[in-house]
């Protein structure tokens, strides 16, 4: 495994959840110096960013940055808004756990640090399959982002070499992912996945982030980690 000086950059966006821990650890395992990245954006699970932060140091993050935007302003969403409450069955369409534009920010961001960095890969830890009805989970999102992504920066239009959105879980299901992790050697006890974790990360155990985690160790034969309420 390279981590050294001498190793590509990549940029990780890292949430503290199972997802992006997981994706971490890809992108550690293929040899990418990790610059994680993460978002303190007005949610109001915060312990999420306890958890990205040991996550980046257990995984071998050569840096780890949390940016303050706060998406909480524009509400809209009941993971940033606590007058909305967080729905715990599951639901048609896209749910109110959506936060308008968050991906595109997330990734605008990331985008952003690559171009100064000189890294040409972004990981990101979308689902399509386990993904709730976000739209920008969606692999034509992705594809529409890293489009724009090559048009908009100068290494992009200056026929250097090209950025990519890395997204190695698109086409996974909850229980490959875990499985996957578990062979690089990912803890999920360190992860925080509950849209309504209490300020110790404990998972309410209720909600739909907490449903797809559980079902996911269920199918995958490995026992549960997650510290419920």
């Amino acid at each position: 495994m390279t981590t050294g000086g001498d190793a590509r950059r990549a940029v990780v966006l890292v949430s503290g959840g199972l997802d992006s821990a997981t994706c971490l650890a890809i992108a550690r395992a293929e040899g990418y110096a990790c610059h994680a990245l993460s978002f303190a954006y007005g949610q109001r699970h915060t312990a999420e960013l306890d958890a990205a932060a040991r996550v980046a140091k257990v995984l071998g993050a050569v840096e780890h940055r949390v940016i303050d935007v706060d998406l909480g302003a524009f509400g809209g969403s009941a993971l940033t808004d606590p007058a909305i409450p967080v729905p715990e069955s599951p639901v048609e369409g896209v749910p109110v756990t959506y936060v308008p534009a968050r991906n595109t920010v997330f990734l605008s961001f990331a985008l952003a640090w690559s171009e100064v960095l000189g890294a040409h890969d972004i990981f990101v830890g979308v689902n399509a399959i386990d993904y709730s009805g976000y739209p920008d989970c969606r692999p034509e999102y992705i594809a529409a982002f890293e489009r724009m992504a090559n048009l908009a920066t100068r290494a992009g239009t200056e026929g250097l070499q090209p950025f990519f959105i890395r997204t190695p879980l698109i086409q996974l299901s909850k229980a490959d992912i875990i499985r996957l992790g578990r062979t690089l050697g990912v803890d999920y006890s360190i992860t925080v996945s509950c849209y309504q974790a209490d300020e110790q990360g404990r998972a309410c155990g209720r909600c739909d982030a907490c449903r797809l985690r559980r079902e996911g160790f269920a199918a995958a034969g490995i026992s549960d980690p997650t510290h419920y309420q």
